[in-house]
């Protein structure tokens, strides 16, 4: 499609742009031609078209200021016209409907501008970019117009621009173009022939270039120089930024393996190597855990051995002690399956002086 344009040509280059260089040239309205960078539906363009009172060689136009945006002449006097609703115009089916099919005969014209703009769609974003012939040329666009008289009695001028699928070497950018006259005679052919419909193509010689320029014409108001001037596309920048975002969520995902194997970790070395298996007794809970010399497994502190109690203690301390820890007849009948383990416990050394420091 084509709904934005960059038109500052003088008005006397406009009949040299669409070689109509022989020939007289009347101006229709053409004090209300403003040059723009940024021109879009509703605005007045210049168009050439041909002169209804000239010769039949069509060596006469018109340079005709007009507004983008078809008003079919059969629109209701009352309506208020829309500029945006018929500013471009499909080729492939102008010839069937209504709107345009009867200006084909008479009404085509010629629209040339120094480039128009496309944005590219990346998701919600919106790029657009600058197309225009590299050697700096006008291009001219092939066009229907028409006129519209309102309530008012004000006689209404307007044109479509008659787009195409695109080239193949801007298919990346978007599916449509507008049909682009390169040369003389294709613009002699449409402004004047019969045989018009083999005009209706993509352009695809390779002297049509574009590069990218800023968001900001997306608002008509936006006016001047800067409309054109080409900007870095910010690919390396959205580079860096996922860059870091993908660096922070890889790390993320680093950290919290790490925890949850830690935890796992943790877990494991805090459960009994025996879990499944009941003790027996006390005292293979504690000689489990201690080594033949009375280490602790799982200290680094050493258990103490007797010869180190028999130092620090009288021998009437530990005589009493020891009479303490003899089980007595009730505690040895209680229960028959204890009755085995108390036995066994009562004549374990290692035993007795765990209890003695647990006492202490």
């Amino acid at each position: 499609m084509c709904g934005r344009a960059r038109c500052t040509l003088r008005a006397d280059d406009i009949p040299r742009a669409c070689h109509r260089n022989n020939g007289a040239t009347r101006h229709v309205n053409m004090d209300r031609y403003r040059p723009s960078y940024n021109v879009g539906p509703g605005m007045n363009l210049p168009v050439i078209r041909r002169d209804d009172g000239s010769n039949t060689d069509g060596a006469g136009v018109v340079l005709h200021c007009m507004k983008w945006g078809l008003i079919p002449s059969f629109t209701k006097k009352t309506d208020k016209p829309d500029f945006f609703k018929m500013f471009n115009a499909r080729s492939e089916s102008v010839s069937e409907k209504a709107s345009f099919r009867r200006l084909l005969p008479k009404s085509r014209c010629l629209v040339a501008v120094e480039g128009f703009y496309e944005w590219k769609k990346d998701g919600s974003r919106k790029q657009p970019y600058y197309i225009h012939f590299g050697d700096g040329r006008p291009l001219v666009f092939a066009a229907l117009y028409d006129s519209w008289e309102n309530s008012e009695g004000e006689k209404l001028y307007t044109f479509t621009i008659l787009t195409t699928s695109a080239s193949s070497a801007m298919q990346w950018l978007h599916d449509r173009m507008p049909v682009i006259l390169g040369d003389k005679g294709s613009i002699d052919t449409w402004l004047n022939g019969s045989k018009i419909d083999a005009l209706l193509k993509p352009y695809e010689n390779p002297d049509l270039v574009w590069y990218p320029v800023t968001p900001a014409i997306g608002k008509l108001s936006f006016e001047g120089p800067e409309c054109v001037k080409e900007v870095p596309l910010k690919t390396q920048e959205n580079n860096l930024i996922s860059k870091f975002f993908s660096t922070r969520e890889a790390k993320k995902e680093q950290e919290s393996n790490m925890d949850q194997s830690l935890c796992n970790g943790s877990v494991k070395t805090n459960l009994p190597k025996n879990l499944k298996e009941e003790p027996k007794s006390a005292d293979d809970e504690f000689t489990s855990s201690t080594d033949k010399e009375g280490h602790d497994l799982n200290s680094n502190v050493p258990a103490p051995s007797f010869g180190d109690v028999g130092k620090s203690q009288t021998k009437r301390d530990y005589e009493e002690f020891l009479a303490d820890t003899k089980p007595s007849k009730e505690e040895i009948e209680v229960s028959p399956a204890s009755k085995k383990g108390n036995i066994k416990s009562g004549g374990d050394k290692q035993q007795t002086l765990f209890s003695y420091f647990g006492k202490k």
